[in-house]
């Protein structure tokens, strides 16, 4: 059937993420740093995704393409939170090292360090998005850390001035696949969250950590606190 649906220009394309973090059916994903079309079926043609494009780089044309559809939309989603990492087993043939567990710091004597060497003060593991659990009883209560991949390079003090306390979940919206903000969304709206702290870059790219992060806490229909700090490239805080 001839249809409306979108196109996107690879050569105006930043690699942000941001059509990624909007389109709610999963239509669009990141291919080589880049965004795509992943699936005719999956675009609804309603055009979510393109006053978030900031160069423009999507448009609607009419062409040859597979109807939406609906069933496969809610199907995928289900898969995913189905393949989400359990809490007490790795995945079937995945990596055992992706088995959710917490650090349980509080409380604990510290592992020896070298005298006045900062310590860790990660929480929990894995911290990587996609290999994390939906549900875990380390979100009971939580304070969220969800931070861009590169922050925690750019200062010093990272665990201290943003880990510490927090559960941490990283990802980077230009080079990891598809999009957080289902996942993240079914992490608010299944646990108790007491607020999110949201940690990114000043590049364009981490918009699209930002706004999967934002889009996940409007659905989650919860009122958590959160708020966004945005690092410069020297590590210094803009916002």
């Amino acid at each position: 059937m001839v249809r409306r649906i979108i196109e996107i220009d690879r050569e105006k394309c930043n690699g942000c993420g941001a059509c990624a973090a909007a389109c709610h059916e999963g239509a669009i994903g990141m291919v080589n740093g880049k965004a795509a079309l992943l699936r005719d079926d999956y675009c609804d043609g309603l055009g979510d995704c393109l006053p978030t494009c900031p160069t423009g780089a999507i448009t609607f044309v009419e062409r040859e393409a597979a109807a939406y559809d609906e069933a496969a939309v809610l199907a995928k989603r289900a898969a995913a939170l189905r393949n989400s990492a359990p809490v007490q087993t790795p995945p079937s043939g995945g990596c055992p090292g992706s088995m959710a567990r917490a650090m349980n710091r509080d409380g604990a004597p510290a592992a020896p360090t070298v005298t006045g060497a900062p310590i860790s003060r990660l929480e929990q593991w894995p911290i990587q998005i996609k290999l994390l659990p939906v549900e875990a009883p380390f979100y009971d209560g939580a304070r969220l850390l969800i931070a861009a991949d590169c922050t925690a390079f750019s200062r010093a003090d990272f665990h201290e001035r943003f880990m510490r306390g927090r559960i941490t979940m990283i990802g980077c919206p230009k080079l990891d696949e598809g999009d957080y903000a289902e996942k993240l969304t079914e992490i608010l709206r299944r646990n108790h969250i007491r607020e999110v702290t949201i940690v990114r870059m000043e590049v364009p790219c981490c918009g699209g950590l930002q706004r999967a992060a934002e889009t996940a806490l409007r659905d989650s229909g919860k009122f958590i606190p959160w708020q966004v700090v945005t690092l410069g490239r020297d590590g210094n805080i803009i916002q």
